[in-house]
Formats: structure tokens, C-alpha cells, sequence
């Protein structure tokens, strides 16, 4: 198995709060989280948002190749998110039950569920080249830097 960087969360959670403090404007905040974020974890080939719009996601700020610009609730690993209103860290996408593949590459997926006033209004979404690449400490540091973003929206 590849080698993983671990990831100070810690840190990380700091750097969001300084980027966003004086923000009110979400594509504004998304668009520096997602960019953070995919310039301080290790082993990623895309980070994003997907919003929801019309009863679905759609493709909000990201950093990666091109991707799917609409995912149906209820379906592939985000829209199970959203439907579970749960966090989902998938070691292999590919043993996934309606895995939506955007991009062949990757391996491993983790989607936590982004609110505003305890309604889910999105997603981020962190793909992985590599299996089994995301863990607790990465879902519990994933999390902290959501609520982050939602103490700011809210």
C-alpha cells in the first residue's frame, strides 16, 4: 500500500477558520476550502462541493479533472450521503452498490454531509487514488472542518 502523509487536521481546521472568518459568501468559501484542501491532503485527485438544487446535487466549486455535474439524491456515494444524512468513507468505490464513476482513477471516496440551519444544503467530496485511503482520524478532521464552514453560514 502507497504511503500516506497524515494530515493535522488541527491545522487545517485553523487555516479554513482564518480563510473564511470575514466571508459571508458560500461559492467564495467553498472555492478556498476546496483549494486548501486539496493542496494539504495528501494521496487526493479531486476535492470538491456539490450543492443541492431542484431535489439534487450539482457540481459546485472543486479542484481535479472535470466531473459529474449532477448526482440524484439517494444515488452513488454522495447522493447516499445525503440520503443517510451521514458521513461516507468507501475504501473501494468499485465494491460500492451504484458507485457513480466521474473518474476511473479513483480508488476510495469520503462525502460529508455539509448543512445551514441543520438542513443539508451540499456535500464535499474527497476522491482518492488509492484503496482504503481515507480513515477515522480523516472522517473525524473532515467533519470539524464542515462544522467550521457551517458555524460560518449559518
Amino acid at each position: 500500500m502507497t504511503e500516506v502523509k497524515e494530515t493535522n487536521y488541527n491545522l487545517l481546521e485553523k487555516q479554513v477558520s482564518s480563510l473564511i472568518e470575514d466571508e459571508s459568501n458560500l461559492i467564495a468559501i467553498l472555492s478556498n476550502v476546496s483549494a486548501l484542501l486539496n493542496d494539504s491532503i495528501d494521496q487526493i485527485n479531486w476535492v470538491g462541493f456539490y450543492l443541492i438544487e431542484n431535489e439534487a446535487l450539482i457540481l459546485g466549486p472543486f479542484q481535479g479533472h472535470p466531473a459529474c455535474v449532477h448526482i440524484a439524491i439517494g444515488k452513488g456515494v454522495c447522493g447516499t450521503a445525503v440520503s443517510e444524512e451521514q458521513t461516507q468513507l468507501v475504501d473501494d468505490v468499485n465494491a460500492f452498490p451504484g458507485h457513480i464513476a466521474c473518474d476511473a482513477n479513483s480508488k476510495s471516496e469520503i462525502v460529508v454531509p455539509l448543512r445551514k440551519n441543520n438542513q443539508i444544503i451540499g456535500v464535499l467530496d474527497i476522491d482518492a487514488p488509492i484503496t482504503s485511503r481515507f480513515t477515522d482520524v480523516d472522517k473525524n478532521g473532515l467533519e470539524q472542518i464542515v462544522a467550521r464552514i457551517e458555524k460560518q453560514i449559518s
